[in-house]
C-alpha cells in the first residue's frame, strides 16, 4: 500500500512540477503595485482593458488624413513612423499609434487574435473620435492587425498599408510545395519557433525560455536574418538618438509570445478570400516587399499579390525587412497611400 500511495504521489508532484514550467509567470501590469509606471494617455476598453496610444502630426482637428499605426514584433508605440514634418504639414497628417496587447503600457489580453486587434483599433479610433473612415499601417508582424482590419471592419477604412507584413504559412490558400519550401529557406531556429507556435503553442513558452537550443531568431535578433541592406540600415541607425525599449516590460509572454501564438497560429479566415473593401476605387490597400527580405519571403508576399490583385503590390529590389525605416522610404509609402502617389 505504501508503495502505491508513493507512486500516486511522485506522479502528482511530477504533474505540477510540469505545470508550473509550461506555465509563464504573473504578468506586471503598468500601474499595478511593482509593476511599471503608466506614463502614456490610454483609453479603457469595453472589456476593461488599458489601451495606450501616442499622438504624432499636426492637431487632430485641423488633420486633412487621420492613420493608425501598427507597431512590429517586439516593438511600441514609441517608435513612431520615420515621416518627415515636411510631408506631414504638406499634407496635413495626424497619425496615432498605439501599444498593442500585452506591450509597452497596455494590458496583456489572454483571448488576443486577428479579429481582437481589429477591435482594438476600431475602439481607438471611436474613443479618439477620429471620424467613421480612417487610414491603417502596419508595419511586420503589424501586418496582421491590418489583414485583421481588412477582414473585419473594411467598412471603417480609407486605406491601408503593409510593409513586409508576417506570413502564415499555414494560410489554407498557399500551394502546399510553395509554402514548404518557402518554410524551409527560414534559418533552423525559426523553423522550429513556428512549427511549436503553430502546432503545439502550449509548449511556445518553455521553448522560448530554454537555454539549450537557440530559440526565436527574430526574437534572439540572430545575424543571420539581417540582409545586407538590413545591416546597412541598422548602421545609419546607430547615429539615431536611442529610444527605451519597453515593449517587454510587462512580461514576454503576453507580448512576443503571444503575438507568435496569434500571427503562426490558427486564423478564422483565409487573407486570400478577402473581397476587394475598395470595389468603387474610393480607397486603396498596398504591400510592400524587400526583395532580400529574409524573416518575410518574397516568394509567398508575391502568390498574395497574385490571388489578390486588388492589393497594389510594390517590391524594393535590395531591400530587406527594414528598408522602410531609412532613405525616406516612409515618405514614398505614405504618399501612395494617401494621395496615390506612384514611384
Amino acid at each position: 500500500m505504501v508503495p502505491r500511495i508513493l507512486i500516486v504521489l511522485l506522479v502528482v508532484l511530477l504533474g505540477l512540477a510540469f505545470q508550473a514550467i509550461l506555465r509563464p509567470p504573473p504578468q506586471k501590469l503598468c500601474g499595478s503595485p511593482g509593476g511599471p509606471p503608466v506614463t502614456s494617455p490610454r483609453i479603457k476598453l469595453r472589456d476593461g482593458r488599458y489601451l495606450a496610444y501616442r499622438e504624432d502630426g499636426v492637431q487632430k482637428d485641423k488633420a486633412k488624413f487621420k492613420i493608425i499605426s501598427v507597431h512590429a514584433f517586439d516593438s511600441t508605440k514609441d517608435f513612431p513612423l520615420q515621416v518627415s514634418k515636411e510631408l506631414v504639414h504638406e499634407l496635413g497628417i495626424y497619425i496615432v499609434g498605439f501599444d498593442r496587447a500585452g506591450y509597452g503600457e497596455s494590458d496583456p489580453n489572454p483571448k488576443r487574435d486577428v479579429k481582437s486587434e481589429a477591435l482594438d483599433i476600431e475602439e481607438l479610433a471611436d474613443q479618439l473620435e477620429l471620424g467613421h473612415k480612417f487610414y491603417v499601417l502596419g508595419v511586420s508582424m503589424g501586418g496582421y492587425s491590418i489583414w485583421g482590419c481588412l477582414q473585419y471592419i473594411p467598412n471603417r477604412l480609407a486605406g491601408a498599408a503593409m510593409v513586409v507584413p508576417i506570413i502564415n504559412y499555414w494560410w489554407p490558400s498557399f500551394p502546399a510545395e510553395l509554402s514548404r519550401q518557402a518554410f524551409k529557406r527560414l534559418i533552423v531556429p525559426e523553423q522550429r519557433t513556428l512549427w511549436i507556435a503553430h502546432n503545439m503553442p502550449s509548449l511556445l513558452y518553455l521553448w522560448m525560455t530554454q537555454k539549450w537550443l537557440p530559440s526565436s531568431a527574430a526574437a534572439m535578433r540572430h545575424p543571420e536574418i539581417f540582409s545586407k541592406h538590413d545591416l546597412e540600415v541598422l548602421q545609419k541607425m546607430m547615429a539615431m538618438p536611442l529610444i527605451e525599449n519597453k515593449s517587454r516590460q510587462q512580461g514576454i509572454y503576453e507580448s512576443t509570445h503571444r503575438d507568435l501564438l496569434v500571427a503562426f497560429g490558427k486564423w478564422e479566415f483565409d487573407p486570400m478570400n478577402i473581397t476587394n473593401p475598395f470595389p468603387q476605387n474610393e480607397g486603396s490597400v498596398h504591400i510592400w516587399q524587400g526583395y532580400e527580405d529574409r524573416l518575410v519571403l518574397v516568394e509567398l508576399q508575391r502568390y498574395i499579390a497574385q490571388r489578390l490583385p486588388w492589393i497594389q503590390y510594390h517590391e524594393f529590389p535590395e531591400g530587406g525587412h527594414m528598408f522602410m525605416l531609412v532613405d525616406g522610404w516612409t515618405d514614398k509609402i505614405i504618399r501612395a497611400l494617401l494621395v496615390g502617389e506612384q514611384l
